[in-house]
């Protein structure tokens, strides 16, 4: 028994003379846990968005309550996200990180078994309170367990094997809903369970707990601000659909915004204050998350409403529907690297420039394939799926170099948090603003049309041949309008990070944030 006590403390020494927390055997374990940890938020996001069509023929819910099981999530995320990365430094990471995964997986089970909509939309914003604290840890803790020589190959594995499950959570998942059909939507919630608890087991049973780094308060008046802002200005937009009661659209986008203005002022006045706002100051680093916030609107925004139109609308398969994930997976996974080592060569302002410009033309290719009705999904749709896919690719590790070098050594991380977040409220107004867009253009063609369903609902069997024929061609036309509007954005991007982004070569090693995808 001494010898074993013995061993135990000479592998603590070591891995504290590593600068670590956690001895070389166990660091298996902390990856492990780490990659599960990651699985449960990548395959949760872009599975729902293939199964939306079927969880709204399930549980009824109107186009506006498809927004709002998507944004509630989103919102508590993007709001959250950086007291959550703070959270991990000031009660230590593994604690952080248990508590993270132990409320996501809770929200998850309850998400599985939610009766209707409402009760849906509020346990999937617990859903996402868990994820603000999941998310950063899971990178966190594998940085804090290895030493700095193994952290790279470390990082290495974990985005690979990230990229793995978000490339294969989508196809798998629309095979499975295609064969069991819509009720098993709730499968996708109830599979967090066996994975969070084989983290949870790992990171208990396996893996010593790490020490508090700081002692900071947590700026939980700054995260209950951004949480009303960001929710009221999403709830103002997606009251702007036409079934969602417009009347109360524009008291909450003034309100939003007020508290918006009063958030930063809060933040000024902090003396530990979630965010920095004089990072902002700088040109650069303003420039960037500019550009992030304008790609990211166009990239969720496209994501979550063209399954919605090729399921419901053209009536493809959740299985055939999957595929569209997948080229942005695996080509982010396969060349970021390359493209990152290009970016330090050049500088990272005409990598960001050009992918951005790649993916507006991909936007503006969808447009034009819905506005001339060609419902052409592998010779059509999936091409410039591919494209848009190559396009971000070139941005994602440029995009987090330019953030990071455009500040000073000691603020990388808060920058590298910033916009993480920035691109997840980029996200969260997309769905917003876009589905009451989509509504909007759809309700105009349908006209006074009885009996037809909403925008991205599936169509009831028996419907009339011509009112089925109006149905598809007013959801190409509402999508089409989606598609013109984040190709426009695209290319406000680019031209924002060729005007602001440093076109110089990287002067220290470059480090990536894959964490957001």
């Amino acid at each position: 028994m001494s010898s074993a006590n013995e061993t135990t403390a000479d592998s603590h020494s070591t891995a504290r003379a590593n600068g670590t927390f956690c001895p070389q055997t166990q660091h298996k374990f902390v990856l492990v846990s780490a990659i599960l940890a990651s699985a449960l938020g990548f395959i949760d996001g872009s599975i729902l968005a293939i199964a939306m069509p079927a969880l709204r023929a399930d549980l009824g819910a109107s186009l506006a309550e498809a927004q709002w099981i998507s944004n509630a999530y989103a919102l508590t995320l993007s709001a959250l996200i950086l007291a959550g990365g703070a959270a991990g430094d000031r009660f230590g990471l593994r604690r952080a990180f248990v508590t993270g995964i132990a409320l996501f997986i809770a929200a998850s089970l309850a998400c599985a078994v939610a009766p209707d909509p409402a009760i849906l939309i509020a346990f999937r914003a617990i859903q996402g309170i868990g994820a603000a604290i999941m998310v950063p840890g899971s990178l966190a803790i594998i940085a804090k367990a290895y030493p700095k020589k193994e952290r790279g190959r470390a990082i290495g594995i974990w985005a690979a094997a990230s990229a793995l499950t978000t490339a294969l959570g989508p196809v798998l998942g629309g095979f499975v809903l295609t064969t069991f059909g819509n009720g098993v939507w709730r499968a996708i919630f109830a599979i967090n369970l066996p994975l969070g608890l084989i983290s949870i087991y790992l990171l208990l049973a396996k893996v010593p707990a790490d020490k508090p780094t700081e002692k900071r308060s947590l700026d939980l008046g700054g995260a209950a601000l951004a949480t009303l802002a960001f929710g009221l200005l999403a709830y103002g937009l997606t009251a702007m659909n036409a079934e969602g009661g417009g009347m109360l659209s524009t008291p909450a986008i003034v309100a939003g915004v007020v508290l918006l203005f009063v958030f930063i002022a809060y933040e000024r006045w902090q003396r530990d204050p979630m965010i920095d706002l004089g990072l902002f100051r700088i040109r650069a680093f303003a420039g960037a998350n500019l550009a992030t916030f304008f790609l990211y609107f166009a990239l969720s925004a496209n994501l979550f409403y063209l399954p919605m139109l090729l399921i419901a609308g053209w009536r493809l398969s959740e299985a055939e529907v999957g595929f569209i994930f997948l080229p942005l997976s695996a080509l982010i996974a396969l060349l970021s690297g390359p493209v990152g080592q290009w970016s330090d060569r050049i500088g990272p302002r005409f990598p960001i420039a050009c992918g951005s410009m790649v993916v507006a033309i991909a936007f503006a290719g969808l447009a034009l394939l819905t506005h001339f009705g060609i419902h052409n999904f592998w010779t059509g749709t999936f091409p410039l799926m591919a494209l848009m896919g190559l396009g971000m690719a070139q941005v994602v590790s440029p995009l987090s170099t330019a953030v990071m070098t455009s500040v000073e050594d000691k603020d990388t991380g808060a920058a590298s948090g910033i916009n993480n977040a920035v691109s997840r409220v980029g996200g969260l107004i997309a769905v917003a603003a876009m589905g009451s867009l989509a509504a909007w253009v759809y309700a105009r063609i349908i006209g006074n049309a009885s009996g037809v369903p909403g925008f991205g609902e599936p169509p009831a069997s028996g419907l009339a041949a011509n009112l089925d024929a109006a149905r598809v061609a007013a959801s190409d036309s509402a999508f089409t309008a989606v598609a013109a509007v984040t190709a426009l954005l695209c290319v406000f991007s680019s031209l924002i990070a060729w005007f602001t982004v440093s076109g110089q070569a990287s002067p220290w090693p470059r480090q990536t944030d894959e964490s957001r995808d």
